[in-house]
Formats: C-alpha cells, sequence, structure tokens
C-alpha cells in the first residue's frame, strides 16, 4: 500500500513538473534567451574593453618611440588625445611624457589634463592621491600659498600613504618663503605622523634640529 501510495505521489509530483513547464514554455524559453542575452553582452563587453586597451596601448607606443624634434607638435596632440581617453593606465603616462619632455609648457593646459585625469578616470585611490602629489609638486614654484594646500588637502586630510610626503612638500614650500614657523609646523606633523616613510620623518627631524630649532 505504502509502495502504490508513493508510485501515484511521484506520478502527481511528474506531472506537475510537466504541466508547469507546458504552461510555462514562452516564460521560460523568454528568460533563457535573457540570460543568453546577458552573458553573451558582458563578453562582447569585455572583448571591446580589451581590444581599446590594446588600441590605446599601441598608440602611446608608438607615440613615444617615433617622438623627436621634428615630430614634437604631433607627439603633443596624440598624448594630449590619449589623456581624454580616460585610461586608468595610459592617460597618466600620457601627461608624465608630456611634462618630462616639456612638449606642452603653458601650466594651464597641463593643470587641465591633471584636473582631466583626477576627476574623470577610475584610479585606485591611492593612485588619484599620487597624481594630485604630482600635480601639487608641478605647481610648487608657482603657486600662491592657498592653491598648493587646495590641490593638497585630499591627501593632508586623509590617512594616505603619500601624505608624509605631501607634508614635506609643503614644510619645505614654506621654508622657501620664509615662513618659518608655518614650515616648522608641517615638519612636526611629519614626524608624529603615524606609518610614514622613516627616511622622510628622518629627514625632517634633521630639518627641525638644523633650521628651525629657534
Amino acid at each position: 500500500m505504502d509502495e502504490e501510495t508513493a508510485i501515484i505521489n511521484s506520478n502527481t509530483r511528474n506531472e506537475k513538473i510537466r504541466n508547469f513547464f507546458v504552461n510555462n514554455k514562452k516564460t521560460l524559453l523568454t528568460f533563457v534567451v535573457i540570460i543568453i542575452a546577458i552573458l553573451f553582452g558582458y563578453f562582447a563587453y569585455e572583448e571591446y574593453k580589451e581590444n581599446k586597451k590594446l588600441e590605446i596601448s599601441d598608440q602611446y607606443n608608438s607615440a613615444v618611440t617615433k617622438y623627436s624634434e621634428e615630430n614634437k607638435k604631433r607627439t603633443e596632440n596624440l598624448l594630449t588625445d590619449l589623456v581624454y581617453k580616460n585610461d586608468p593606465t595610459y592617460s597618466p603616462l600620457s601627461l608624465y611624457f608630456i611634462i618630462d619632455n616639456k612638449l606642452i609648457t603653458d601650466k594651464s593646459k597641463i593643470n587641465d589634463l591633471f584636473n582631466n585625469i583626477i576627476d574623470e578616470v577610475s584610479l585606485d585611490k591611492e593612485i588619484k592621491n599620487l597624481i594630485i602629489y604630482k600635480k601639487a609638486l608641478y605647481n610648487a614654484d608657482s603657486s600662491e600659498e592657498n592653491e598648493l594646500l587646495d590641490i593638497l588637502k585630499p591627501i593632508t586630510n586623509s590617512d594616505s600613504i603619500w601624505k608624509a610626503q605631501a607634508l614635506y612638500l609643503l614644510a619645505e614650500y614654506f621654508y622657501s618663503k620664509e615662513e618659518k614657523q608655518k614650515s616648522k609646523e608641517f615638519f612636526n606633523q611629519l614626524v608624529l605622523l603615524e606609518n610614514a616613510n622613516q627616511d622622510l620623518k628622518t629627514e625632517a627631524q634633521k630639518r627641525l634640529n638644523r633650521d628651525l630649532s629657534d
């Protein structure tokens, strides 16, 4: 009796499953098609991104390897275009090449390129902080006090690994302006900073002892 009941229950369950698939075959088919389309779209997009990355890489390598004084303007245009491609690897590299080779000497244009990378490119947090620090370093000789402080604020107001370098830059900046009290304050912040580069802390302490002890 129990065996017959089990057979009946099994047949009933199988019939319900069959009826479910028959009654919902259009919905299920649509669902399967959607899943396949999503997977296809995902892999197609990943392939597109990979191809785009290779294209940008080729453009960068071609621009820097073919660079000469004769094609300076062309290299500038190619690398500027690459900065605005907003690639996390080659946009910063393009800007650094422009700066190192003085392809653009207008500081406002260079700062526009820095700002685009900082604001528009998807970067790891500390990579972005490094680029902010490089922007400050680039502007340090010509910036007003408030401008330099504003540039470095995202670093100095955080626990960034670049905070020690930012504080050292500010301390040296104010020392060069003969504002020794402000310089001393930033060197002191650096010395007291936990997890800072030990060589940088040692150098800051030497500067305090040698030049700012009064």
